[in-house]
Order: C-alpha cells, then structure tokens, then sequence
C-alpha cells in the first residue's frame, strides 16, 4: 500500500510564504542600496534563493545575486560556492528549505568566516523546533513542532516548490 503523504504546504501556501519573506527582507534592509548575496543550499535551498531573488528584483532597491552552496548535509565536510567573492561588508542570506537541528545552516556559514561582512542572516521555509546547535532562522516561513521520527520533504517540480509534506 503506497505512503500516503500528510502535505503541511501546498503550492499556494509555499508560494505566498516565499513572498511574505522576500518583503521581510525588503523592509530589513530598506536603507540598503549595496548589494544582497542569497545563498542557496543546494538544491531546494537555490530554487527558492531564486524565487525570492525574482521577487526582490521588484521590491528591493540594492542588486541582488543568487549564488550556490553545496555540501553533504547529514556529513558536511567540503563546502563549495558556485562563486568565489569577496564577501567583506556584503549582506548575506542563506537560504534552505528546512531547518532540523540547525547543522546545516552552521556549516554553511563557513566559507564565509574568513571574510567581514556586514550581515549574516539564514532564511528558511520550515523551522522544525529540534535545535542541537545554536541557530535559528532569521525568516521562517512556517515553524513547526513535530516529534524526531517524523520527516519533512519539501517537493520542487520546474523551479517551483509545489508542497511540503511529513512523514
């Protein structure tokens, strides 16, 4: 008998959340005029970097650019950029889909470590209340509460998130 899916986002849902945080961020940095760096986890956190950065295009005086981070997320070890840059005195957002015990949004602050920039926030679509390590989500679509058996998957189908459902 085939699992069925307990869905906590559909399409619609994801999308006006995506758009509620991309305003957030707009009101956040209303004095900026400097670039603003989303940083996308690959994968689901790039595709929703990207619909962010179409919606700040439209909102947001300062240029923004969409860059990739990949990394093993239950072991990460080598983190790469799909762009090397200067990040001294830029603002960066990383984006991911869901946050658990928040390793991965920790790890991925490293490649930036070196660097100075001005700020460092994390945007994420769910926040699952199960933090091992101490790191919270600047922008949170929708946090939720769930036990530590249960899972998340956020689906993406042609550069959209079409739901988000547990397990």
């Amino acid at each position: 008998m085939p699992e069925t899916k307990n869905y906590i986002l559909n399409a619609d849902v994801a999308a006006k959340k995506l758009l509620r945080m991309a305003f957030e961020i707009a009101e956040q940095h209303v004095d900026e005029t400097e670039e603003l760096i989303l940083v996308g986890i690959k994968d689901n956190g790039v595709v929703m970097a990207r619909i962010i950065a179409e919606h700040l295009a439209k909102i947001f005086l300062g240029k923004v650019k969409v860059i990739e981070l990949s990394l093993d997320k239950r072991n990460p070890g080598e983190i790469q950029l799909s762009e090397s840059l200067n990040f001294n005195d830029t603002n960066i957002i990383i984006v991911d889909d869901v946050t658990n015990s928040g390793k991965t949004l920790l790890y991925a602050l490293k490649p930036f470590l070196q660097y100075h920039p001005r700020r460092i926030e994390t945007l994420t679509l769910i926040e699952r209340s199960h933090k091992t390590y101490p790191v919270n989500s600047d922008y949170v679509g929708i946090p939720l509460s769930t036990t530590l058996q249960e899972h998340i998957f956020v689906e993406v189908e042609n550069g959209a998130i079409t739901g988000a459902y547990l397990v």
